[in-house]
């Protein structure tokens, strides 16, 4: 009896003990499933090269997925000379329009936030910097490019002036050196400028940006970094081509092929290839005028260089409107891109190979192609027109006749009578029916008759 109890209470007590610890796991793994859901994260993008239409895109987008995200920040990575005046002003009003904490960190070392970089980095959230780089250099000569008059960049010195220094007022930066990055060009190293307030935090890496994030007050937001997890917001397939797209060096070739598409297709009327690539390579030409600042001289220094490609094939200038040609597509192409910053203008190791190879298309395929067009037919009713042929039943002005030729009989009218055995010239198809007069052997034959 007593061994049955003891039996039965051992049951009970293993019972009790396994449940306790399904309970105890249970617990376990709800609090491990509460600290994922509440591990914080930010989103992280790499911005390098000069700012441009693409670049405004990339980082509104990223903007918009890191908040969909839950992120406590969006981290972006620069590393800049500059850019266009007109994306970087779109960059700034979405970075001060967020609430959303954006960082904007210069980096790796010897990384610059030049001329546009300059404006973004100050209109962050935060602004950090890796040791060993540099901020600065944004007068507005560097962000637009080009040669500008007195009065002009007096307006644009003005303008950026004011431009900057409202950013620096809104996030609480120095607005006097903002102000010398622009009027004088001021330039300043990374320990400079936490020194001077120009940025919140010096950085050796990613890992000791987010220790130092860790705690911030941006607007009514605590930061919670320290242990946050990082992921990267990559550029999609579409901001990577029509990054590429925007390049000076692509943007001329386009040109290039635009021109030789078309052409080609003009003086070769159903090749198609030549003609469908040119349209192509036109509209995404088009499309990189609309986005890019081109200069409209260049374009139409290029036309008149088209224009005198074409006059040599019909003139006897001797090479004189090709050279011309030349000189007019070198500047042109030259002017094309003088609006844009200097480190986006097209360089002479693509400029002068273009001009080369464009002159070495209108010199020989567009000279004979042009030529073709206005050469005898070689094939077809047309191209026996001029030739003779053998009058086998005789012709009347009023009454039709037949004549021989290239194996075929043919119903054949003319002006003047031909009696059967005469030769006689093609000059005309109506239909199945040919329009003949005597041949110049024939008038002399008849003359001397007379």
């Amino acid at each position: 009896m007593r061994s049955k109890k003891f039996l039965l209470a051992s049951i009970l007590f293993l019972s009790g003990t396994l449940l306790a610890l399904q309970d105890s796991t249970m617990q376990s793994d709800s609090l491990t499933v509460d600290e994922l859901s509440e591990q914080p994260s930010v989103s992280v993008i790499r911005v390098e090269g000069t700012i441009g239409p693409t670049v405004t895109q990339y980082i509104t987008r990223s903007i918009r997925q890191s908040i969909e995200n839950g992120d406590e920040a969006l981290i972006i990575e620069l590393d800049t000379p500059g850019g266009l005046l007109d994306s970087t002003q779109d960059i700034v009003q979405q970075m001060l329009g967020t609430d959303h904490p954006t960082v904007v960190y210069v980096t790796p070392s010897g990384a610059n936030a030049g001329s546009a970089g300059t404006f973004i980095t100050l209109a962050a959230h935060v602004a950090a910097m890796a040791p060993a780089t540099n901020i600065g250099a944004a007068s507005p000569i560097s962000m637009g490019g080009g040669e500008m008059d007195t009065v002009a960049q007096k307006k644009i010195f003005n303008y950026s002036e004011s431009f900057i220094e409202s950013i620096a007022d809104e996030r609480d930066r120095n607005a006097e050196w903002a102000r010398s990055a622009v009027r004088d060009g001021a330039s300043i190293s990374s320990d400079e400028a936490l020194e001077l307030n120009v940025i919140d935090i010096l950085a050796e890496d990613i890992d000791d940006l987010l220790v130092q994030l860790d705690g911030m007050e941006v607007g009514e937001r605590v930061l919670n970094t320290q242990n946050a997890t990082i992921s990267q917001i990559e550029e999609t397939l579409a901001e990577q081509f029509f990054s590429f797209l925007l390049r000076p060096e692509v943007m001329l070739i386009l040109t290039l092929v635009a021109i030789y598409g078309i052409i080609g297709e003009v003086t070769n009327p159903g090749a198609i290839v030549p003609g469908v690539s040119g349209v192509i390579a036109l509209i995404l030409l088009l499309y990189g005028v609309a986005a890019m600042p081109i200069n409209l001289a260049g374009f139409l220094l290029i036309g008149l260089a088209i224009i005198l490609f074409v006059a040599e094939a019909f003139t006897p200038a001797f090479g004189i409107l090709l050279t011309g040609g030349a000189v007019s597509f070198f500047l042109g192409a030259l002017m094309l891109f003088q609006d844009l910053p200097d480190e986006m203008q097209i360089s002479l190791y693509w400029l002068v190979p273009a001009t080369l190879l464009t002159v070495a298309f209108f010199a020989w395929i567009v000279t004979y192609g042009v030529k073709s067009l206005f050469n005898p037919p070689r094939s077809g009713l047309e191209s026996t027109i001029g030739k003779t042929a053998e009058v086998v039943d005789t012709i009347q002005p009023d009454q039709d006749g037949r004549v021989f030729f290239d194996g075929e009989y043919w119903t054949a009218k003319s002006e003047h009578e031909l009696e059967e055995g005469e030769t006689c010239e093609i000059i005309e198809f109506q239909g199945l029916r040919v329009f003949v007069k005597p041949t110049e052997q024939q008038n002399i034959d008849e003359t001397e008759k007379v």
